[in-house]
């Protein structure tokens, strides 16, 4: 009778000398240079998914007139993204600030910016008649359009953008301060709001978010 000490060393002997045999079947046909290996190619990005529209209903139909006398409506503006801003023209607070970065933002986006119509809809009717908004507006250039009416047309736009004016006061000459929204609204081709924007972000940034409803 064999011994199991004597056994167990026997087959474990016969294991050694079996694995470079199997080894050998398993890299067969295998080669090891790294040189020749296949680069990993990177999968193309996917591209950026549409931006959503503004999660709550904002904004209502309306009828005004321009600074030249010419009503308008927001079915005009169909077919066209707009950069909305409420505020009144002779403001030396936000709309001194705001309105200028509508126009350069708009400058920034060049042939894109062309198709943006950058509109003003005024808080201070009193002052802000058609004649008003035209001469308020013409330090800021050509580029804004700028909207008004009586106050029976202009309080349900506000309500309907969640714009509150509300007097804090009165400037050197005795003329109203009034404290207002001071969002920028970007309005999809459809009239619906697509995003709001803070002017105070440099041109370039609200530019770049702009960029991305445009896709």
């Amino acid at each position: 009778m064999i011994a199991w000490s004597t056994l167990r060393r026997a087959l474990c002997g016969a294991a050694l000398l079996l694995l470079p045999s199997m080894a050998a079947l398993a890299h067969a046909g295998h080669r090891h240079d790294r040189r020749a290996a296949p680069e990993a190619v990177a999968p193309a990005p996917a591209p950026a998914p549409p931006l959503a529209a503004f999660p709550v209903p904002v904004g209502v139909d309306f009828a005004l007139v321009d600074q030249t006398g010419a009503p308008r409506r927001r079915a005009d503006f169909a077919g066209r993204h707009v950069l909305l801003f409420f505020g009144y023209a002779n403001c030396e607070a936000i709309c001194s600030a705001a309105i200028p970065a509508m126009i350069e933002t708009l400058d920034s986006l060049g042939t894109a910016g062309a198709a943006i119509d950058a509109v003003m809809i005024t808080v201070d009717p009193a002052r802000d008649t058609p004649e008003g908004l035209r001469q308020g507006l013409a330090k800021y250039g050509p580029g804004i359009i700028g909207l008004t009416g009586d106050v029976a047309a202009l309080v349900p736009v506000w309500r309907g953008f969640h714009v509150s004016v509300t007097p804090v006061g009165h400037d050197p000459l005795g003329q109203p301060i009034l404290a207002h929204g001071s969002f920028l609204f970007l309005l999809g081709p459809d009239g619906n709001v697509l995003t709001l924007l803070p002017p105070v972000l440099p041109p370039e940034r609200l530019a770049s978010i702009i960029r991305g409803y445009l896709r």
